[in-house]
């Protein structure tokens, strides 16, 4: 299971948007960003969509996500 938060860029609160994992400050869920890249939207695409988030926080998350995709699996 991926583990979010050490990322200073996210944050979890339970009465926002259910629960889910938002860009720290908005109501923008993290996985709208992995999303539209999967739909082939840029990054400045998505900076434009979601004027709230910036970029450091996009590159905070993708940093985070390539840390978790490096570290070993658990046993």
């Amino acid at each position: 299971m991926n583990d979010w938060k050490d990322c200073q860029a996210v944050e979890q609160v339970a009465g926002k948007l259910s629960g889910a994992l938002v860009f720290r400050d908005t109501r923008v869920p993290v996985a709208a960003l992995f999303e539209n890249l999967r739909s082939g939207a840029t990054i400045d695409e998505f900076l434009e969509w979601f004027p709230g988030v910036t970029r450091l926080q996009v590159e905070q998350v993708l940093d985070h996500e390539a840390d978790l995709l490096r570290s070993p699996l658990a046993s």
